[in-house]
């Protein structure tokens, strides 16, 4: 995760208001602003083409595919993150315009500054979501995909897909091939 920006700590609401008038944009944790770095075009090419196959699969579902610019708020743990790309399937969801609640499924492309957090922190955070199901790290240099799904215990459980490997995910029934995902990817 980056360093915080120099912003005087502010409540959620403060910060829901504050990021609409930026230029960039920022997650905030605890209080906390912290800037996005640009992403390279493999991390680009790579959620694309994860948003572009979920948005094919899931057509004529309740489910829709969001990406890089939709915040996730986890009141939990006050904090909104943009993942890079998530679905959700709730209909309240489907009217909110600053940040969402209840995703199935959330991806986040790693990128060198931000592997540690996206598997630590991060996915903390994203486990006092309810309604989660899968979290995706998507390993655009070594091309890994981690795979972690909830089980019906409420575990995590860890499944790698190997280069080659259809990608299977529960929680929207879709599978996306592994060369889907890596297309343009060089």
């Amino acid at each position: 995760m980056a360093l915080p920006v120099g912003v005087p700590i502010l409540s959620p609401e403060e910060y829901l208001r504050w990021e609409t008038t930026q230029p960039e944009k920022h997650e905030y944790v605890g209080g906390e602003v912290f800037a996005m770095g640009g992403a390279s075009r493999r991390h680009v090419t790579i959620a694309g083409n994860l948003f572009a196959a979920l948005d094919e699969t899931l057509l004529g579902t309740p489910c829709r595919v969001y990406m890089a610019d939709m915040k996730v708020e986890i009141a939990a743990k006050s904090s909104f993150f943009y993942p890079d790309v998530f679905v959700t399937c709730h209909p309240d969801d489907h009217r909110a315009e600053l940040a969402m609640h209840h995703p199935v499924l959330v991806a986040e492309v790693l990128s060198p500054s931000t592997a540690a957090y996206d598997r630590g922190d991060k996915f903390i955070a994203y486990r006092r979501l309810p309604p989660l199901k899968e979290y995706l790290l998507i390993d655009p240099d070594q091309q890994q995909l981690e795979l972690f799904r909830k089980g019906s215990d409420g575990l995590w459980v860890l499944h790698d897909f190997a280069p080659g490997q259809t990608l299977q995910l529960a929680s929207v029934e879709a599978m996306i091939s592994w060369e889907r995902l890596f297309r343009n990817v060089d």
